[in-house]
Parts: C-alpha cells; sequence; structure tokens
C-alpha cells in the first residue's frame, strides 16, 4: 500500500536525497535535450538561449507533447525565430506556464 520507486524503494517513508533528485532532473534534461536535437539538425547552429529553450519546452511537456507544435517546428527548421515565437506563444502551453513561457517567448525571438 506504499508508493514505491525503482526497485521497491519506499517513496512515501524513505524519500530521495538531494543527490538523487538532482541526478534524476540531470538525466531528464539529458534525454530532453536528446529529444530536441534528433528534431532539429541544426540544433547546435541556434544560440544557446534558443537551445535552451527548445530543452525547456521539451522537458516541459514531454517528446509527444512537444511534436504537437508542428507549426512552430517547422518554424525553428526554416530558422524563422519570429514565427516560432509567434506559434509557441499561440498555444495552450503559453497561457498555462505563465512567466517562464512568457521569457522563453522572448528568448526563441530574440536569440
Amino acid at each position: 500500500g506504499k508508493m514505491t520507486c525503482g526497485y521497491g524503494r519506499n517513496a512515501q517513508d524513505k524519500g530521495f536525497s538531494q543527490d538523487e533528485v538532482e541526478l534524476m532532473l540531470s538525466n531528464d534534461i539529458q534525454e530532453a535535450a536528446q529529444d530536441v536535437m534528433s528534431i532539429f539538425p541544426h540544433f547546435y547552429t541556434y544560440s544557446d538561449n534558443r537551445q535552451n529553450v527548445l530543452i525547456d519546452m521539451s522537458f516541459n511537456l514531454g517528446k509527444n507533447g512537444f511534436m504537437g507544435f508542428k507549426k512552430m517546428i517547422a518554424a525553428v527548421k526554416a530558422e524563422d525565430w519570429p514565427e516560432a515565437a509567434k506559434q509557441a506563444k499561440d498555444s495552450s502551453w503559453y497561457r498555462q506556464v505563465g512567466k517562464r513561457a512568457e521569457r522563453n517567448v522572448r528568448l526563441l525571438e530574440e536569440g
């Protein structure tokens, strides 16, 4: 009747150390980065800010959710940053995420 994780760790009573949650976060960020790199062949040519925005969105949405941004993805591939920002802004994600989404859209557009 207890919530467990992994190989039966009692997540309710034992929980996780700071080192453990940071390792999980690092792994999740790496997975999100690999996901966006598989979508954008020229990912490394984008500015650091744009790379970070795309990774953040993939981390937040998961790859399947991120793939729903078809028009934004097409604009990124065309390096049409104003259009990519417009498409990101025109989404439920933007309305739900708040200030972080506002910052990300600005960084996507401005680089």
